[in-house]
């Protein structure tokens, strides 16, 4: 199999890392950027193209990994469909050319796969299968925050496109968080929110948001997203008359509340805690690895169906606009 990974930043460098790891897979670089594709192509070993249509023309290319900025993303994945490739692709943020390129990959029979990465971490998929069709009503309480500028520390901030209302920080939080508490406690029935600029970045848009949703499973949650926290943080409890659970973010640090012994104990997860230097400490190699896994699983065989869909995520979307709104 024939792999182009489109766009050679910090995540298309992730995903071709993980792709490496397949010895069955040829990968090549896209990029416009010379400097990007010659570091590719010495740190990695890949041949690189400056565009899809040479990489096609080249080789017989079977998928593409979208990897470049969201708003580029229609556009890129238009073409690489036109072309009959499987597609992976990292969340899009906007709904641009969700319809046509949803018909086009149905019309072609190839697979338009949707990164969401948080629903292949073991401790959220722990979390879901605890709440997931529970009798009791749950409530919970999240808080995901981490100042802007130290998302990236090697680049500005208003150098990519956390810096662009349309693609803002608090916005891909959200992109990245909601899938998986949607997985757990049902459709969003309503959402409303508070927000504010809190901080003097350079940034026009609002940077905390205090958001309080309800499901249609009578589940609720108050789900606060900033890109102002200095700390990283991650944290959500999970509360209802017959659970209590508690987590950090981190591979160690799931636990649940032991209502008959009155104690705190330790879930233990297993082969979770991979971690790439540069990130915060919440940000975990392996589920990077598993839906690249459910993406070429899914290619071999189609009954094999992904976590996430670009089906949910334009109702998604649509909520997160209303949020923003």
């Amino acid at each position: 199999m024939k792999i182009i990974v489109i766009g050679l930043g910090s995540m298309g460098k992730r995903r071709m890392r993980l792709l490496k790891e397949h010895q069955d897979i040829e990968i090549y670089g896209i990029d416009s950027n010379q400097e990007r594709c010659k570091e590719v192509t010495e740190k990695f070993g890949v041949k690189c193209f400056g565009s899809i249509s040479e990489a096609v023309k080249n080789e017989k290319i079977n998928c593409a990994f979208v990897c470049t900025s969201p708003l580029s993303h229609s556009a890129i994945i238009n073409e690489c469909l036109e072309n009959n490739l499987h597609i992976f692709t990292e969340i899009n943020l906007v709904s641009d050319g969700y319809d046509a390129n949803i018909k086009l990959a149905k019309e072609k029979n190839v697979v338009l796969f949707l990164s969401s990465t948080f629903l292949y971490r073991k401790e959220t998929q722990m979390i879901i299968d605890k709440v997931k069709d529970r009798n009791s009503k749950l409530n919970y309480i999240y808080h995901v925050g981490q100042y802007l500028p130290d998302w990236h520390p090697w680049e500005s901030y208003n150098n990519y496109f956390i810096g662009n209302p349309k693609t803002n920080g608090c916005r891909e939080i959200m992109a990245i968080d909601m899938p998986w508490l949607i997985t757990a406690f049902g459709k969003i029935k309503n959402v409303s929110a508070v927000k504010s600029k809190n901080t003097n970045l350079n940034i026009s848009y609002n940077d905390n948001y205090l958001i309080t949703i309800e499901h249609e499973t009578g589940a609720k949650g108050v789900f606060a997203v900033d890109v102002v926290t200095r700390k990283p943080i991650r944290h959500i409890d999970v509360y209802g008359e017959d659970i209590q659970i508690s987590w950090n973010g981190t591979p160690d640090s799931l636990t649940e509340y032991d209502i008959q012994a009155k104690t705190l104990k330790q879930i233990a997860i297993d082969n979770a805690s991979e971690h790439v230097e540069g990130y915060a400490a919440f940000v975990t190699e392996n589920p990077y690895r598993e839906e690249i896994n459910a993406f070429l699983s899914q290619i071999k065989n189609a009954e094999n169906k992904p976590q996430w869909d670009f089906v949910r995520d334009a109702e998604l979307l649509k909520i997160i606009d209303k949020i923003e709104s």
